[in-house]
């Protein structure tokens, strides 16, 4: 795999101070480090405050995100960390009136690490739409659709977000709640759940023969890289 590795800082997470649920986690961390995850950004824009001149619009890079069903609904769901501006975004649009589209899920290409990147760290890109390193557009619906990207996704958020650190929530055992949710020691986050209302057509500026912009930005071993062809299998001895 071609990689392109960024520092990240990757925060340690607390969980139940259980040894098998540590030890749990821990391999299950290790697992998925060793499984390329696709990677998208969604943009969206944040509600109007008293006083605020204009729209004001906001995007995340997306640590999961996966299509889980094509039929009868195009659905795709993601988690978010909480607190952020993006999950609150989100919540304030799904419980507001409106049957339109709440935001765009791109999936970025092996060109846009340097996007990835970006809208990863608000401490330190409070603005990346203001980055020349991004080029962007406004949707018919007028929301933030990153050019060169793989795919974008018009999407409208389906019901409330799921609370992930409480599984009684989520129909599970009462008091299952992640040990230091609730004091502020562990990461919280939540699943959003979203229908695919429209595939957009994406800008592009890459030249004829590109082929980086048409493969899938992957997030592989704290790096980011793309996909290539798996080397021969060897002989069999049989």
């Amino acid at each position: 795999m071609t990689r392109r590795h960024s520092l990240r800082y990757i925060p340690r997470r607390a969980y139940s101070t259980s040894t098998s649920l540590t030890d749990t986690h821990g391999k299950l961390r290790a697992l998925l480090r060793e499984t390329a995850q696709p990677v998208a950004v969604v943009t969206s824009f944040m509600p109007k405050s008293s006083g605020q001149d204009g729209t004001a619009y906001h995007g995340a890079t997306l640590s999961s995100f996966t299509s889980i069903a094509l039929s009868p609904h195009a659905l795709v769901a993601f988690s978010l960390r909480v607190p952020s501006r993006m999950a609150t975004t989100l919540s304030e649009l799904a419980a507001a009136p409106s049957s339109g589209t709440h935001f765009i899920v791109n999936i970025l290409s092996a060109r846009q690490a340097d996007v990835a990147q970006l809208f990863s760290r608000p401490d330190l890109h409070p603005q990346p739409f203001e980055s020349p390193q991004i080029q962007w557009s406004l949707t018919r619906d007028h929301l933030p659709l990153l050019h060169d990207s793989l795919g974008a996704l018009a999407c409208q958020v389906v019901g409330a977000a799921w609370p992930l650190s409480d599984l009684e929530a989520l129909g599970g055992k009462a008091g299952e709640t992640v040990e230091g949710a609730a004091t502020g020691d562990g990461v919280v986050s939540e699943l959003f759940l979203a229908r695919v209302l429209r595939v957009e057509d994406v800008p592009s500026s890459a030249a004829a023969g590109d082929e980086a912009g048409t493969l899938p930005l992957l997030y592989h071993r704290r790096g980011y890289g793309t996909v290539q062809s798996p080397p021969p299998s060897p002989p069999s001895n049989r």
